[in-house]
């Protein structure tokens, strides 16, 4: 088999694992930074094998519309496309979809929605989606999915029984027209933020005997307690032989929580966006380098970090590339928040091979650094929302 999943630790629900696939071992948990237009935005392959970074997601709807799934088909698949040669993921295209309210119309076949592009009309189905990813070539390639509003039971029931009725489709297209030793498909939860919808789901899900799982439809709109608690109600009816996966999911207090709860693999626009915004991620929080506090600031971003942006670069610096709308800025402060969150997760795997007590001392001291900010009592919440998942099992 091209691909397999192992642990090597496990720290409560905490887990350190290697999954295995055709273009390289992902080492879990992990972080997958997003290069939805088959580029990380700011970012060459060549930091991004500097920064270790080693799964890399791409966006199967933006990737139909242009440049054409066909054409990087024609052009050897997205990694000689994009020159990355590392494991790769692609989302099935739904969430966008899905977002386009006034520009799509479903029903139970699929969807027809206008490109905000040019208006254009397309119509997606399960059939179709796994037929663009097998275009695309990445490792991971996920199944088709309805993304609901989380706290409309209503809606994440049909969207549920939906999202079931998809999944079984793609599989069976995957299975007949695609190659299983080149490339995996993952089956995704849905359900909203109701615990039973979302035990359904997994019952549903699970009973596709996939190579993986991710947990869809959070972190798009729900509170950060209704993401957490629904995680609690899930993670433990998930297989613990497969990898797990929490789609969008990229804030730092998050990707401890979901770590500590059981999430192998995330991924997010966070850090690129916030770049572009003016943001730098640091244990201690979010900085915004426009503020004149940086003006004369000799210090790098975050004292001690050792990214290529804090090696040679003063605050002081950065902040004058941002206000001079100076192309740079946005990479230095790219590769600064990449750095971090996958230094984190990195960090994370080796509290976890040492050992649970090690982990939750990791834990706990993130979340109060990450939070001193906010005061106290943000500071205690944080802390009893990851003592109540009971680390220990």
């Amino acid at each position: 088999m091209s691909f397999t999943f192992s642990l090597e630790a496990t720290a409560g629900r905490a887990r350190a694992g290697v999954f295995t696939t055709p273009h390289g071992d992902l080492l879990t948990p992990v972080f997958a930074p997003v290069g939805t237009q088959a580029t990380v935005k700011a970012i060459l392959p060549r930091d991004l094998h500097d920064l270790k970074a080693t799964l890399i997601l791409a966006n199967t709807y933006h990737l139909h519309l242009r440049p054409g799934d066909d054409l990087v088909a024609a052009m050897g698949g997205l990694h000689h496309f994009m020159a990355w040669d590392g494991p790769m993921l692609t989302d099935s295209g739904g969430f966008q979809v899905f977002s386009l309210a006034e520009l799509r119309r479903i029903d139970d076949n699929g969807v027809r929605f206008r490109s905000h592009l040019d208006g254009a009309s397309y119509y997606l189905t399960p059939e179709k989606s796994i037929a663009i990813q097998h275009n695309l070539g990445a490792d991971i390639i996920m199944a088709f999915d309805e993304c609901a509003v989380p706290n409309d039971r209503a809606y994440s029931e049909a969207a549920m029984h939906r999202t079931h009725a998809w999944a079984k489709r793609c599989v069976e297209y995957h299975v007949t027209h695609g190659d299983v030793n080149r490339q995996v498909l993952f089956g995704i939860v849905q359900g909203g933020i109701f615990p039973d919808l979302r035990a359904q789901s997994v019952e549903a899900i699970t009973a596709l005997n996939l190579p993986g799982y991710a947990i869809g439809g959070l972190a798009v709109g729900e509170t950060k307690k209704e993401m957490l608690a629904t995680l609690d109600a899930t993670m433990p009816l998930m297989p613990p032989d497969r990898p797990r996966y929490l789609m969008g999911v990229g804030r730092a207090e998050d990707l401890v929580q979901g770590v500590a709860r059981g999430i192998d693999i995330f991924d997010c626009v966070l850090p690129t966006r916030e770049a572009r915004h003016g943001a730098a991620l640091t244990r201690f929080g979010r900085y915004n380098m426009r503020n004149q506090q940086f003006a004369h600031d000799p210090e790098p971003i975050e004292v001690g970090c050792e990214c290529y942006a804090c090696q040679h670069f003063s605050r002081a610096y950065i902040r004058h590339l941002i206000k001079a709308k100076e192309l740079i800025a946005h990479q230095l402060l790219s590769i600064h928040n990449l750095h971090f969150l996958l230094k984190l997760v990195r960090d994370m795997r080796a509290a976890i091979v040492k050992g649970e007590s090690e982990f939750r001392i990791f834990a706990e001291a993130f979340l109060t650094d990450w939070h001193s900010g906010a005061g106290e009592e943000v500071v205690e919440e944080a802390k009893r929302s990851l003592g109540a998942i009971n680390l220990s099992g």
